[in-house]
């Protein structure tokens, strides 16, 4: 048992490796418009973003995830309906770029890179012909660039929503008069094509929710969003960096400043004279922090700002969650007109079948009178002495049939007024 046990887990870790190593292709396009189509596996993709193998599975088409919009230290995770995408601050790498429809997304987010690469070189031209600092921050005002990461989002919210308003437009032009042709003639064809209408509208419905269920969860929470500024994060980063290695840089001029510096105690009791006599306590705290190798408030402010602010995303993502909003309420109108189309189709079936039942209310109870009826007919067709049959006139005969037809009819409208009365019919 234990050597079968052994045989089962590294039959079980090699399909695991081979899985894991299985590459695939890879389309991946840089911040400047530059594709390339490669081959790679998980290890490979990893390495290279940053991202782990769970968050890889997001993008395994033969898992079935919901649409995702996710943030990580170096890259964004998108898997939106068709588009399964890894984007960092600069490249986007798109796993299914061979898909018919996916093509045209890929035409048009290389065709918005290239614009915004040539946006970017515009900007830095006119920054190094203002020399002034506030003319450039009017520009930068006015030309305000969103970054690489938000460029390749809004293409695919864009795309994905669109495709999805596409289809939710084609659904409707087939779905109402297909309802209407149903109520005007109730048909096992007619039923057939609005059966096949409700399974698209039930799966139509299910997609837009997950898109829009996804873009609410990320405008609830600002920790969500503010993981998606990755060139802000990546731009920190190498502050943060640069500051490390300068104050390593500077460590051992701080050992000799400190022994220069170094005062004795006459020299330390005149400074604290002169700072009594109103010396200024600002310069020594900014050339302690500089000396020390910490960033300043200032310059640390402006760094996180870009971070701590979301705004600029819950912009970009207010809009299209607007616009899925109106999609989904357009399907839920037409999910709507779909059931009350249902409801009188069962009442008018309902409608006919109480007719059908009356019917045979009707039915059953003339059977039951002509019975009697033929009951008569029997008895006067037996071989027995009445006397009727020994009258010389048949008058008498053709009344006793007409009094019996007459007692007929009035059983049978008693029947229907007691029916009536009792509201079986």
């Amino acid at each position: 048992k234990m050597m079968r046990n052994e045989r089962v887990v590294k039959v079980t870790e090699r399909l695991v490796s081979k899985k894991a190593s299985k590459a695939r292709t890879w389309l991946i396009m840089s911040n400047e418009g530059q594709r390339q189509t490669v081959e790679a596996g998980k290890p490979t993709i990893m390495q290279r973003t940053g991202l782990a193998a769970r968050d890889l599975r997001i993008l395994d088409p033969m898992l079935s995830y919901p649409s995702t919009i996710m943030g990580r230290d170096k890259a964004m995770v998108l898997n939106l309906e068709q588009i399964k995408a890894i984007v960092s601050a600069h490249e986007v790498l798109l796993l299914n770029s061979r898909d018919p429809s996916v093509v045209p997304f890929v035409e048009e987010l290389h065709a918005r890179i290239l614009h915004h690469h040539s946006i970017i070189i515009d900007h830095s031209q006119d920054d190094e012909d203002k020399k002034d600092e506030d003319e450039i921050k009017q520009v930068n005002d006015k030309k305000k660039i969103i970054p690489f990461e938000f460029v390749v989002l809004e293409a695919c919210l864009e795309d994905v929503i669109s495709s999805l308003e596409n289809e939710a437009n084609i659904l409707e032009l087939e779905a109402y008069p297909a309802l209407d042709k149903l109520t005007s003639k109730i048909s096992t064809l007619n039923l057939e094509r609005v059966r096949h209408i409700k399974s698209r509208l039930v799966a139509l419905t299910a997609r837009v929710q997950r898109v829009k269920d996804e873009l609410e969860n990320l405008l609830d929470d600002d920790g969500d969003m503010a993981e998606l500024y990755l060139t802000n994060k990546l731009s920190q980063q190498k502050f943060e960096n640069s500051s490390t290695v300068s104050s390593m840089n500077n460590n051992g001029d701080d050992i000799m400043m400190n022994q220069v510096l170094q005062p004795n105690i006459a020299d330390r009791t005149l400074s604290e004279s002169s700072l009594k006599q109103g010396g200024d306590l600002t310069d020594h705290d900014d050339s302690k922090s500089i000396v020390s190798g910490e960033i300043p408030k200032s310059q640390a402010g402006t760094v996180n700002s870009g971070v701590g602010s979301v705004e600029e995303l819950e912009k970009l993502l207010g809009a299209y969650f607007v616009q899925i909003g109106s999609t989904l309420n357009k399907l839920s109108m037409l999910n709507e007109y779909v059931e009350d189309t249902e409801d009188y189709i069962n009442i008018t079936l309902d409608d006919k079948q109480n007719r059908i039942l009356q019917t045979g209310v009707h039915i059953g109870t003339i059977s039951v009178i002509v019975n009697s009826f033929i009951v008569v007919t029997g008895i006067f067709g037996m071989n027995i002495h009445i006397d009727i049959f020994n009258a010389e006139d048949d008058k008498l005969f053709f009344v006793t049939i007409i009094l019996c037809t007459a007692a007929c009819l009035i059983l049978y409208f008693l029947a229907m007024l007691w029916y009536k009365k009792k509201h079986m019919l």
